[in-house]
């Protein structure tokens, strides 16, 4: 309560932050989600690789719909992922031929229901400690390929002593798209001695190369492993508003219109946190705002970011007003990018360490990056444009309304 007091008192807008989670909710609403069988014997280790590779632990907290007997729906409110979990493969086999008829049955009654709700993908998972694969598993990899890419995920990998089982798998040319080795934790290996999880990053390449692209983003979302990837995409998609905040500023209007230019601004940060999908509530926010008020923020901007909006933006040199106002505005806008995304990367690698971050820290994150971000700004343009632009700008983050 004390933070949201501090917060209260510098005069945060508070609806920047409700429009920032409405749009965030809505943009993961309109994404094609990914959906994905996860096949494999009990113990062969499903629940533990579906944990370590997306995010918020969804085998645990997702809630759980049986389809079959033999088949769970796992889904997640806020999370573009729906996860198909088969069960009981060790059955009698006249068990087994209804398995396998239901996991038909479920992609042909996916598909014809459209686009966001056919089966994407298959992982089967093996054991490697069991260094064996029966005859029925062959079978239903067999079957599931028919419809659609399977990715055999060799779980519980260990090294080398599992290397002849890889290699019989590879003999058996089946109709996979890979098989990918995966420890999804570290594995003790007597007291403080383990062996660090590997195969993970595999698996998102060899996914992402697999799936479609109206479903990648959702996958780009829901997995927690490559976090780079999300900084690359976010980084991209920043770029296209960055190129719109020139046009804004170029306008005729004073001081950039920061009226037009925040609400495009918070758009364009609602489809970052859409990437990198994180669940963040209002506090959060407001204290990533607040971290944009405690920079100093009218003296310096980045070589790095001026070096990029260069690049796009013919004339950004000359002293016409226009021009000044467009490449303040874009140079803001770039800066509020990079620094956002900065802050959820460390709030993202928190939720993985399974710790949250706290509102201070946040604050603090935002404003060091912000600060970094805005190097050498003065050189670029008149005081008075600063003073007036970036001034304005960053007043209307604190105005109450």
């Amino acid at each position: 309560m004390k933070w949201l007091d501090r917060l209260k008192n510098k005069k945060v807008n508070r609806e920047y932050a409700d429009d920032l989670l409405s749009q965030t909710e809505k943009n993961i609403e309109q994404m094609e989600p990914v959906n994905i069988i996860v096949a494999g014997k009990t113990g062969s280790g499903k629940s533990t690789l579906i944990n370590a590779l997306f995010r918020e632990k969804i085998a645990e907290t997702g809630v759980g719909k049986p389809i079959t007997q033999s088949i769970e729906r796992i889904s997640k409110s806020g999370m573009p992922l729906t996860l198909y979990d088969t069960k009981g493969l060790e059955l009698t086999p006249e068990a087994q031929v209804e398995v396998l008829q239901s996991l038909n049955n479920l992609i042909k009654e996916q598909k014809k229901k459209g686009d966001r709700e056919q089966i994407d993908l298959a992982y089967y998972c093996i054991n490697s400690n069991m260094s064996r694969i029966e005859p029925f598993e062959i079978e239903l990899i067999q079957a599931l390929a028919e419809h659609i890419p399977v990715i055999i995920v060799l779980t519980q990998y260990l090294g080398q002593e599992d290397n002849e089982f890889v290699e019989y798998l590879e003999e058996q040319q089946l109709p996979v798209q890979g098989i990918v080795p995966v420890l999804a934790k570290p594995y003790l290996i007597q007291d403080q001695h383990y062996i660090p999880s590997h195969g993970l990053q595999e698996l998102v390449d060899l996914t992402l190369a697999t799936i479609p692209n109206s479903v990648q983003r959702a996958f780009i979302n829901a997995q927690q492993i490559d976090l780079d990837r999300k900084v690359k995409d976010a980084r991209s998609w920043a770029q296209k508003y960055i190129k719109g905040a020139f046009g804004v500023g170029f306008t005729p209007i004073p001081v950039a219109d920061s009226a037009v230019l925040i609400p495009m601004q918070i758009g364009m940060l609602a489809h970052i946190t859409s990437i990198f999908g994180l669940s963040l509530n209002k506090s959060q926010i407001l204290s990533i705002i607040a971290g944009i008020g405690g920079t100093g923020g009218a003296t310096a901007a980045g070589k790095y970011v001026v070096g990029q909006i260069f690049k796009f933006i013919p004339g950004l040199g000359t002293v016409a007003g226009g021009i000044i106002s467009g490449s303040t505005a874009s140079v803001l806008t770039m800066t509020l990018a990079y620094s956002y995304i900065e802050v959820l990367k460390v709030i993202t690698q928190a939720e993985i360490q399974g710790r949250d971050l706290p509102l201070v820290e946040i604050q603090k994150a935002m404003n060091l990056n912000f600060k970094d971000q805005l190097t050498y700004f003065s050189d670029l343009l008149p005081d008075s444009a600063k003073r007036n632009i970036i001034e304005e700008w960053k007043n209307q983050f604190f105005k109450k309304k």
